[in-house]
């Protein structure tokens, strides 16, 4: 550990940097600074020795230049331990920087501010990296410190030895590192937005996400996790949601709210409910009233509702609360509560209600992330719904109600687990079946979900996420009494499956559009 001598201090977040520079003062510890940093210690009473005075040579550029000076570099840069080092040190005349105390320009907030691309551009630092690269690489002689919250580490630590820990300039080390590439990649996304190839896929892909909250575990108890979030997508959605009550959000939590609200952005015009359990929607109804939705999507299937995320595209009032906490659910999410439907849920105080204002709103295109291990698959969001028409490609048509009730459960199909069948009518599912390693087996579980709550099958709609291979799934759908079938096509069978719908008096409908969904 080297005794702290010297302090280089330029920050843009001033945030209790008097206090803490006073204290180094006070031990001893010779001030460097610059601009707007050194104008607030001289205020402050603090002797400050500008670095212009130190390096001499002035600030330029309006500022641009400042810190990017060898005498700065080198008293940073040298190897304490290297005696070649040390002799160029002292013949060029440069004092050893022991501490290096520098945040950045705000790069981020002025383009999550809306700045106009001039300013956001004068906001991207340069002498500010260059300082904590040069830090953080000398480590073992230099302490380094990007965040406020550590100020009172130094002082307490100085305070005991008027030295830095080894353990505490690694670690200080580490978080120069994170909060120089987070910037960096910020600038980057910035660019390609700006520029127009946000969509392309790099050489490198370099992501950053702002960490949210710990969660208490993963998606089992032995599991560690943490919620981290893009402040730059900009959409409605989990990430933004305010909770109002409740526990903590746990890891499955977010899961499932993740896909009640991106399947409710697909009925943007009717007051709809969603039921999600274990990531897999289990009920959806859209009702001019907004309490008849709620239950016609929850009588979908009430058993697998129980402890499932609940999710309302319209203000949730007193009468709705009511009705929703009259049973156990883990998670409610709507644009909006009443007071008195706040009041109701208070009752059950471990309920999480989730305010997400602009659900209605369909999701702009983006970038989706699934992690494997040693890498990370890439792929653009699944936000196409059909190719622009349904193709009705049997002898029979449609009439209006019939393809109403394609065209909704195609809507909820798109968001259940591949293999994936759905049963509809033109305002609600009547059955789900997801998950299946075999189609036709999707839909005989869809087919007995439905009977066991009494649900009549005779004359709905049929969606399949994917082609039938073989025209089984079609004859059976007609025992049941199903009418029409969506789906999209491409099989090598597709005639045979025509065939099969025409035999039996049914509908077919093809979207043009593949919904897996692993």
């Amino acid at each position: 550990m080297t005794k702290i001598s010297r302090a280089l201090v330029s920050v843009y977040d001033k945030s209790n940097i008097a206090e803490l520079v006073r204290f180094l003062s006070e031990n001893g510890v010779e001030i460097l600074s610059t601009g707007g940093t050194a104008r607030l210690l001289s205020k402050s009473g603090i002797k400050v020795t500008e670095v212009s005075d130190f390096t001499k040579s002035p600030e330029m550029m309006d500022g641009r230049v400042k810190t990017i000076h060898p005498k700065i570099h080198g008293g940073i840069l040298a190897d304490r331990s290297n005696k070649e080092h040390m002799k160029q040190a002292e013949i060029h005349a440069m004092k050893m920087i022991d501490l290096v105390i520098v945040n950045l320009y705000p790069f981020e907030q002025a383009v999550l501010g809306g700045k106009s691309h001039e300013e956001i551009i004068e906001n991207i630092d340069i002498g500010g990296p260059t300082l904590l690269r040069s830090a953080a690489k000398n480590y073992k002689s230099v302490a380094v410190v990007t965040n406020p919250n550590r100020y009172r580490t130094i002082m307490d630590e100085i305070s005991k030895s008027g030295k830095i820990s080894d353990k505490t300039r690694q670690t200080l080390a580490i978080e120069a590192w994170e909060h120089v590439a987070h910037y960096d990649v910020v600038i980057e996304k910035y660019f390609r937005k700006t520029f127009g190839n946000v969509f392309d896929y790099p050489e490198n892909m370099n992501l950053t996400f702002k960490k949210k909250q710990d969660l208490r575990y993963g998606e089992n108890p032995h599991q560690t996790s943490a919620f981290y979030v893009d402040r730059h997508d900009g959409e409605p959605s989990i990430t933004t949601a305010e909770q109002l009550q409740g526990k903590l959000l746990s890891y499955n939590n977010i899961l499932d709210g993740n896909s009640a609200l991106e399947l409710i952005k697909e009925f943007d015009e009717d007051p709809t409910a969603v039921v999600v359990k274990h990531n897999n929607p289990s009920g959806v109804a859209s009702h001019n009233e907004i309490l008849e939705a709620y239950k016609l999507a929850r009588s979908v299937d009430p058993e697998a509702a129980f402890g499932g995320v609940v999710c309302i595209n319209r203000e949730v009032d007193e009468i709705l609360a009511q009705e929703i906490s009259s049973k156990f659910v883990e998670m409610v999410i709507a644009p909006s509560f009443t007071d008195a439907a706040i009041k109701t849920f208070a009752k059950k105080k471990n309920v999480r209600l989730l305010k997400v204002e602009g659900i209605t709103k369909k999701r702009k295109p983006y970038r989706e992330y699934r992690s494997v291990v040693g890498g990370l698959l890439v792929q653009d969001g699944n936000v196409k719904l059909h190719d622009g028409t349904f193709n009705i490609v049997t002898k029979r048509k449609p009439t209006e109600e019939e393809m109403l009730a394609m065209k909704y459960a195609w809507k909820v199909c798109k968001y259940v687990k591949s293999n994936s069948i759905v049963y509809a009518r033109s305002t609600r599912v009547v059955g789900i079946g997801a998950g299946q390693m075999k189609r036709v087996d999707a839909a005989r579980l869809a087919a007995e979900i439905a009977a066991d709550f009494g649900l009549d099958l005779k004359g709905c709609a049929m969606a399949s996420d994917a082609f039938f291979p073989f025209r089984d799934g079609v004859d059976a759908a007609a025992k049941r009494g199903i009418t029409t079938v969506i789906q999209p096509g491409g099989s090598i069978r597709d005639q045979e499956i025509i065939d099969a719908c025409n035999e039996n008096g049914m509908v077919m409908v093809f979207t043009g559009i593949r919904h897996f969904r692993h």
